[in-house]
């Protein structure tokens, strides 16, 4: 043998050895209709969040992408055996944004699913990249009823665990008028997916209460000249004004109505995108008594999210989709577990289509929110997690968060 054979030997051999333990294992064979995803034995499975984390909703973001980081947490052994590694994109609530965060995930083969995203305008421009990427959707709090419709084409791709506005919306126009005694209401909406949504639910509800709509309105995001709207709920003095706008809107509406003493009596009522620490700090003594719609999640489990939740990032989640983000993650974990196939030595075969249809058989879920079952266009919320809230002055001077949960159906 001649001088450096053996070197030579042993490193062939070594390369061998690293490309046979970076391949999946070989009696592992992918049948499925959408591809799958292949997890080598020492890599993690990676899952991603696609979330706001800058602009106006980033509180959101920060709400959602925390309970997603607490269902993993939870998780000590990982996926079957694989560390879970938690990729993220961030769509600043912006439907541009969000189809270029989208394709940055699309584009890697490696990951088996995404949670998110937080707006409804941004999953109605993502969804089609989504469905012919093969991948999945779970989105914590997307509410708009369009987005689970049984006409839409990309259902397979798609569910949340939020509430459907439906629920949100109706929950607002029951309270209004049975409990307060409301007859004449208003709407006013930003022209979002979301608000709008919400806004045409409500009145669905209200009218089939007996109550009159007087008229809908629609501001344009970042207006502050409200003086048409003020003249226009002048001359029609509706007992409830149903905001479910974002800020600063919400904000702005709040204070010219306080401003002006003959319709300071007309009774607000917001949605769970301005049930968030910063609204009543920001809008002051205007929105005192003010009553928001919102996930109303209680109970031993929750309490033990809460403390785990103030250990791992100190105080309380700043909005009210961390308890869906929690159960999103783990419906997907969950069906992950169940599908994927595991080879002799560890590496895993996760099918994309049998992901999808193992979300979307999810029944029965015991989640923080309640018990869940996904229906086949993608809504697995009951609705039975919301509530009433009323801010107070304790949450206008920054010393207690959240308000008072005020009132739920029976």
């Amino acid at each position: 043998m001649k001088a450096g054979g053996t070197p030579k030997i042993i490193c062939v051999w070594w390369i061998i050895l690293t490309l046979l333990a970076a391949c999946t294992s070989p009696e592992l064979v992918c049948e499925d209709m959408l591809g799958c995803v292949e997890v080598r034995p020492s890599e993690p499975v990676r899952i991603a969040v696609l979330l706001a984390d800058s602009g106006e909703a980033a509180f959101l973001g920060e709400d959602s992408k925390g309970g997603v980081e607490l269902a993993i947490d939870d998780r000590e052994n990982g996926a079957l055996d694989h560390q879970i590694e938690l990729i993220n994109a961030d769509t600043g609530c912006d439907m541009l944004q969000g189809v270029t965060a989208v394709k940055s995930l699309t584009a890697d083969p490696a990951i088996v699913g995404i949670i998110g995203p937080n707006c409804s305008n941004v999953a109605e421009a993502v969804m089609p990249i989504i469905d012919s990427a093969g991948l999945v959707l779970l989105s914590p709090s997307n509410t708009s009823p369009g987005l689970t419709a049984s006409s839409q084409s990309w259902q397979g791709a798609y569910v949340r665990t939020a509430h459907n506005n439906l629920w949100q919306a109706h929950l607002a126009a029951l309270f209004a008028f049975q409990e307060l005694g409301g007859r004449t209401a208003v709407t006013l909406h930003d022209g979002s997916e979301y608000a709008g949504g919400l806004a045409q639910a409500f009145a669905a509800t209200w009218r089939s209460l007996g109550g009159t709509i007087r008229f809908t309105s629609e501001l344009t995001p970042g207006q502050t000249d409200l003086s048409s709207l003020l003249a226009r709920l002048s001359r029609n003095k509706p007992d409830v004004l149903y905001l479910p706008v974002f800020e600063p809107e919400g904000n702005n509406v709040a204070n010219a109505l306080y401003g002006s003493p003959d319709l300071e009596d007309i009774t607000l009522i917001g949605a769970g995108n301005l049930l968030s620490p910063d609204f009543p700090q920001s809008a002051g003594e205007a929105v005192q008594g003010m009553y928001l719609t919102g996930t109303a999640v209680s109970g031993a489990d929750y309490d033990i999210f809460l403390a785990k939740w103030d250990v791992k990032f100190g105080g309380a989640p700043p909005a009210s989709y961390h308890a869906h983000a929690y159960d999103a993650a783990n419906i997907l974990l969950n069906a992950i577990e169940t599908v994927a196939q595991k080879g002799s030595d560890g590496a895993l075969l996760i099918g994309r289509q049998a992901l999808r249809q193992a979300i979307i058989n999810t029944a029965d879920f015991d989640g923080l929110t309640g018990v869940l079952t996904c229906d086949e266009a993608g809504d697995c919320a009951s609705g039975t997690a919301l509530g009433i809230y009323q801010i107070t002055k304790a949450e206008i001077t920054g010393s207690y968060w959240p308000p008072p949960l005020l009132w739920q159906p029976k």
